[in-house]
């Protein structure tokens, strides 16, 4: 990188971190109660909807919080991945150089997931568990479903789906960003829906942890050059394999 390059990608890095701050700060100020009102505003409201008046909706809330759903969301995420792929200029090396990118991907999220732990010791329940008399969707189904954690905070399926979509950014491009960026709230649209999350699990702290951790590993050289040497290592294992 020039260094008129590398000052841009610094100015934006911070520009991120900026963001994050204002609001982590959101989030700590004791004047304000905006993440609280909003998370009380939308588990009430949902909460209300699941109701035995409105069975498809509490069967569709379910459903979508049954482990299988996690397939479902796993093939949605591979799909797009595949169109990333599909556009890719080079036809030679592209299924190689997206799995560089898909196993940095992968080493990225290990890494937030693990180091968020390490740094920060806060969490707190579902507002399932916080309330009383609220709806349980495990109540009204007889199949298995989520409806509560006892450590819901952050939301770790927001936290990967908002650093799939800034991968997509990074290395595919606008496009299949803003349909990652779609897919990313409707896929952690059901933990919020049956009041396994608050609204903040996913919408303050999936973003922010992205905001302040993402930037660093895409902004800079290390996401590009260890996708690049993990590119570098498969094509050379390929091309030793026999008959190469």
């Amino acid at each position: 990188m020039s260094q008129t390059e590398t000052n841009f990608a610094l100015g934006r890095i911070l520009l991120f971190n900026l963001l994050g701050a204002i609001l982590v700060w959101t989030w700590l100020s004791p004047g304000l109660m905006f993440w609280t009102e909003i998370d009380d505003a939308v588990f009430f409201a949902t909460n209300a909807w699941l109701s035995e008046e409105n069975e498809a909706w509490v069967l569709f809330v379910a459903a979508t919080n049954n482990r299988l759903f996690d397939v479902v969301s796993f093939m949605i995420l591979l799909a797009i991945y595949l169109w990333a792929i599909g556009r890719d200029p080079d036809p030679h090396y592209r299924m190689l150089r997206w799995g560089g990118i898909g196993i940095t991907m992968l080493l990225s999220a290990v890494f937030i997931a693990q180091g968020f732990r390490m740094v920060v010791s806060y969490t707190h329940p579902s507002p399932t568990l916080v309330y009383e008399n609220v709806n349980l969707i495990t109540e009204m189904v007889d199949f298995s479903t989520k409806d509560s954690s006892g450590s819901s905070f952050p939301g770790d399926h927001g936290v990967n789906l908002v650093l799939f979509t800034a991968f997509m950014w990074r290395f595919a491009g606008l496009k299949v960003m803003l349909v990652s960026a779609v897919f990313a709230v409707l896929l952690s649209a059901p933990r919020i829906l049956s009041g396994a999350h608050w609204f903040s699990d996913v919408y303050f702290a999936a973003v922010v942890i992205n905001l302040f951790v993402a930037p660093w590993i895409l902004l800079t050289p290390l996401a590009p050059a260890l996708s690049r040497a993990l590119t570098a290592g498969m094509i050379k294992v390929r091309n030793a394999l026999p008959g190469r």
